[in-house]
């Protein structure tokens, strides 16, 4: 396909040169492209036609294979879950893993689930799940988001097998649903038993190597007015009025909570975002509403308990509500559905990010640089399960969830030689 990168730098190590010489960079793109074509939207009865389909693939490249379906109501009834905003009617999980007892070495992880595509006249070509290649890329949602990462984590697994090295330790790959409302599959995936020494989520990180990920959990807020005819409206209370001193101190609150962020941010000004996503408000043009429900995403600060986070903007809330005469009779109610994302970390002085940053330079691509991304992802289950985890993966968050959603299928293939590299260390490949 010509999308490799073909030398070789001091330090590689001649199973290195098997493995790398055994990824099939035509056929990543082919699965990549098949993959795309599910269109597994979270919640969906395709999320699980997307993991058979991998469930084959899985099994054609030597790994023992565990697909199940999970008992939803004990899911959601279990201690920790991680809630979930999207309708469901099932849940799978599936895990290959390299034969041999003991404990992964390492544990590679991606989600098959993708958020709505939206409009189709928006994207180009007027389908979403085409998995159109131009000037490199491959356009398509869930293209960046996550398909291209679990694919590359295939293709490490077939390299292995092909290149015929002697492995040491075993590999897994975790394919999960349910990550972009909550975590519901890399839950139930821990939950099942299934661990390893280390964890590399491929999410994709633009180059970078995330070691740390901010929260977010979904708050929704209902406010109370008067109802009253349109042409006496001074007889009532508009709710969607009574909201906007509220919304004024959800803005205080941002603006305090990201006083001196974490240099790891980078330039991100604000990696502690809240912001409002639904307001729905009244029933009539001519009626003054009585009811407003706004629903929305609160940033969680690095280390922070998730309940310390709450309690904080229940408290801001609550202090906008007192100085206003209307609010103070009439208090919004707070309540918590949807996704709860704590943040997690890498614990300080793992050595996987140096192994990451030095598997890339021998596959030969840039060392990736370390950094915290501001947005929950799966990477707080696996910490808070023991799991020393990071994300490392192809595409630019930028572009996910976008009508523009696409990725370099040369940075699909650097991403796949890095991960090979580090597989086969960390698996003992001689």
């Amino acid at each position: 396909m010509g999308f490799g990168i073909l030398h070789c730098v001091e330090g590689l190590r001649r199973a290195d040169q098997r493995v790398l010489d055994a990824i099939d960079e035509g056929e990543l793109v082919d699965h990549l492209a098949a993959l795309v074509r599910v269109p597994s939207v979270t919640g969906s009865a395709a999320e699980a036609d997307a993991l058979r389909l991998l469930a084959g693939w899985y099994a054609e490249a030597g790994l023992e294979v565990d697909l199940w379906r999970d008992h939803l109501q004990g899911l959601r009834a279990a201690e920790g879950f991680p809630g979930s905003e999207a309708p469901r009617e099932e849940s799978w999980g599936l895990v290959g893993t390299t034969p041999g007892t003991g404990e992964p070495a390492l544990v590679l992880s991606g989600h098959v689930d993708v958020v709505p595509p939206g409009d189709p006249a928006t994207w180009a070509g007027g389908d979403p799940f085409s998995a159109r290649v131009e000037g490199g890329r491959m356009h398509g949602r869930g293209t960046c988001d996550m398909k291209a990462g679990v694919v590359a984590s295939l293709a490490v697994a077939r390299a292995l097998r092909r290149s015929g090295v002697p492995l040491g330790g075993r590999l897994a790959l975790h394919a999960v649903v349910g990550e972009e409302d909550g975590g519901i599959g890399a839950f139930a995936t821990l939950r099942r038993g299934h661990r390893g020494a280390a964890c590399v989520i491929t999410e994709p990180t633009a180059g970078r190597c995330v070691t740390a990920n901010a929260g977010a959990l979904t708050f929704r807020l209902e406010v109370a007015g008067r109802a009253a005819h349109g042409s006496t409206r001074t007889e009532g209370v508009s709710a969607i009025e009574a909201f906007l001193p509220l919304h004024e101190a959800l803005r205080d609150l941002e603006s305090d909570r990201n006083v001196d962020p974490p240099a790891a941010f980078g330039d991100d000004a604000l990696p502690y975002g809240i912001s409002v996503g639904t307001v729905q408000a009244g029933e009539w043009a001519s009626t003054v509403p009585d009811r407003l429900v706004a629903e929305g995403r609160l940033g969680v600060r690095l280390d922070e308990e998730p309940d310390a986070a709450r309690a904080a903007l229940v408290e801001a809330l609550a202090a906008a509500a007192q100085a206003d005469p209307w609010l103070r009779d009439h208090p919004p109610v707070v309540t918590w559905p949807g996704g709860q994302f704590a943040s997690g970390r890498l614990p300080e002085g793992h050595p996987l990010a140096e192994e990451v940053a030095a598997a890339a330079e021998v596959a030969g691509t840039p060392p990736p640089p370390t950094a915290a991304a501001p947005y929950g992802s799966d990477l707080r289950l696996y910490a808070a399960a023991g799991v020393p985890t990071l994300q490392y993966g192809p595409g630019d968050v930028r572009l996910a969830h976008s009508s523009q959603e696409s990725v370099a299928l040369d940075e699909v293939v650097e991403v796949t030689r890095t991960l090979a590299v580090l597989a086969a260390r960390r698996l003992d490949a001689g």
